[in-house]
């Protein structure tokens, strides 16, 4: 099963952080418009990805919500009738969350750069380092520790779970009076 290390980090604004980013980048910036539909799923994440109305992608995740690098094994489905799969899976499994961004992608070395900006959230930084071509997980994560130090990314900005939980502690935090943005 493929597998990344993964690093997830809210940032004030994605124009502070861009020319540093491109500095270093090998490639990029891909502009990307991603509509995510979480669905409920014992033991790991499964979501669809809408990229365009032809084109879609079902992602099978697991990954631990903790700050900082973790492991994320992954598998994942071409579709070219997304908002038919969104249907049959909302009718089997139920939507449990949908998460919709824009993002530009940059790739450094074995790392996938993205900054999200990400409706109802903010701004982000994700970083994804391929454990694959013989780089081990240390490797991948002492390489995920060192552009997160060159980006100026500090410890208290990593975030621990998936977008789709940001919001619903935000949604849920909102009926309560509080907002989780600023927890």
């Amino acid at each position: 099963m493929p597998t990344n290390v993964e690093i997830k980090a809210r940032v004030d604004r994605l124009e502070t952080l861009l020319p540093v980013i491109a500095a270093l980048a090998d490639a990029g910036p891909e502009h990307v418009v991603q509509d995510d539909t979480f669905f409920s799923c014992e033991g790991g994440r499964l979501k669809l990805r809408a990229l365009r109305d032809d084109h879609g992608v079902l992602i099978y995740y697991r990954r631990a919500d903790e700050l900082g690098p973790k492991t994320s094994f992954y598998v994942h489905s071409e579709t070219s009738d997304p908002d038919g799969l969104r249907s049959v899976l909302a009718l089997a499994y139920g939507e449990s969350g949908r998460v919709r961004k824009r993002r530009m992608v940059f790739r450094i070395g074995q790392a996938r750069i993205h900054l999200d900006r990400v409706d109802g959230l903010g701004d982000f930084l994700e970083l994804e380092v391929g454990v694959e071509d013989g780089l081990e997980p240390d490797a991948a994560t002492s390489e995920a520790h060192r552009l997160v130090a060159a980006f100026g990314i500090e410890a208290g900005a990593m975030v621990s779970g998936a977008y789709v939980d940001l919001l619903s502690a935000l949604a849920s935090d909102s009926t309560r009076g509080h907002d989780a943005r600023t927890t």
